[in-house]
């Protein structure tokens, strides 16, 4: 059995719904998993936020807007009457319960149940267009077996039991629906996945029922060896391994969230992103295989900030890192990259909301300088083989790029570089060069 994960924009509008119903279609049994509408997360943070705030005026014309925006799609998607009443009652059911909690105090619960509606509305939106189409289907209610437990991390054995019993249900059929992101938590609340949605729910669906293979399908035709954004004539790269994947993921590759696809690394499930564009091109395959080649990929990550803690203390003295590094977990703030010598380290952060606690408390083991507007630039390839001099190769194709900090060593597959983020498309179209 494979998972089919499918993010907003496939489900978006009638012609992305009648075209993900053809790419679904197979011989080979096969769980397809469906993100909310696209758009219809960002709307309903909007309303939870009113909610919040108790603007029950603002709120009713947001839902207004939003639950127009569904009759719309309802109304061009379905051609027989009997399905177009199934979707205009689905739309409506929905909207009563969200209209239910305006005029009411609102709590962080009940934000969660709200934001849950996209995705249990487009999977039954999905049902009921393969249905009037005489394409059997079954809808796996997520809430039924996706949980997380008091930690707030997925309980793998519920999933587990409660999935294969729910598939159980209706052995003789091969098309199955659920919702991607939403789950209950340890108390039975609904709640959500976090960290990389519809992805990380395909993910653990995948792990669950040992899949043959999970993919991803977005509109791009899988990971590309440079920023097509800034860069022209990238190409999609036909195999990653799960750790270089995640290392482009992080540092700025957004097709896929750098810890979504774990469940499937640990259980050795391979991981395809394809393109509903292109449903024939092969796509992406990531895998535990590592190909040996010197330079893969590229990828940016803007908005870092550098951080140098200059002190003549460090000279020979230990327990100094543990030091810097505390006031960084204290202040619950992620460290990207790292460089020291004798007297320094340098490091770099992308959340900089405790910036200014973080700086007074580092004041206090010696001179801090502070640099923002820089980006990362992760450069993936074979930089553990002796013979391959990947690494001569990166910094030939820099040296005209003002380096900030290098990283090198931390990883076998990985170089990461910081610059100014005006120097960083430069820095790209420069290691493109590697490429041809």
């Amino acid at each position: 059995m494979k998972i089919l994960k499918f993010g907003g924009t496939s489900v978006g509008t009638p012609e992305r719904i009648q075209n993900l119903a053809q790419i679904v279609q197979s011989e080979e049994p096969c769980i397809v998993v469906l993100s909310a509408m696209a758009g219809t997360t960002n709307a309903l943070v909007e309303i939870t936020e009113l909610l919040y705030k108790g603007d029950n005026e603002n709120s009713l014309i947001k839902i207004e807007v939003l639950e127009q925006s569904y009759i719309s799609r309802v109304n061009e998607l379905f051609t027989s009457d009997e399905y177009l009443n199934k979707g205009l009652e689905l739309i409506s059911s929905h909207f009563i319960y969200i209209r239910n909690f305006v005029h009411k105090t609102f709590t962080q619960l009940q934000e969660k149940a709200v934001l849950a509606q996209g995705e249990l509305i487009s999977t039954a939106m999905f049902h009921y267009h393969l249905s009037e189409n005489n394409i059997d289907s079954v809808l796996l209610p997520a809430l039924n077996f996706m949980r997380i437990d008091k930690d707030g991390e997925p309980d793998s054995y519920y999933i587990q039991e409660n999935l294969k019993r729910e598939i159980c249900r209706t052995p003789q059929d091969k098309l199955f629906i659920t919702q991607g992101y939403i789950c209950r938590n340890a108390y039975g609340e609904v709640d959500n996945l976090h960290r990389g949605g519809s992805d990380y729910s395909a993910s653990l669906i995948g792990a669950a029922i040992s899949a043959d293979e999970v993919q991803i399908w977005t509109d791009i035709d899988g990971f590309h060896n440079n920023d097509p954004r800034f860069v022209e004539q990238t190409q999609a790269i036909s195999e990653l391994s799960f750790d270089e994947a995640a290392e482009l993921a992080y540092f700025g590759a957004k097709i896929m969230h750098p810890a979504s696809v774990l469940p499937c690394k640990l259980n050795n499930i391979p991981v395809r992103l394809k393109n509903t564009l292109s449903p024939c091109d092969v796509g992406t395959l990531i895998s535990n295989k590592l190909e040996r080649k010197r330079i893969k990929a590229v990828a940016a990550k803007d908005g870092i900030t550098a951080v140098k803690i200059k002190s003549g203390r460090m000279l020979l003295a230990y327990g100094f890192l543990r030091k810097i590094f505390e006031v960084f977990e204290i202040y619950k703030t992620p460290i990207d990259m790292i460089t020291t010598s004798e007297v320094a380290v340098s490091l770099t952060i992308d959340d900089t909301s405790r910036l200014e606690e973080i700086e007074n408390e580092l004041k206090k083991f010696g001179t801090v300088e502070i640099d923002k507007n820089q980006s990362i630039i992760c450069i993936v390839g074979d930089f553990i083989s002796e013979a391959a001099g990947s690494a001569k190769l990166v910094l030939e194709a820099l040296d005209k790029i003002p380096l900030r900090m290098i990283s090198y060593g931390g990883s076998s597959h990985n170089i990461s570089v910081l610059v100014d983020q005006e120097n960083k498309v430069e820095a790209l179209k420069s290691l493109n060069k590697l490429f041809s």
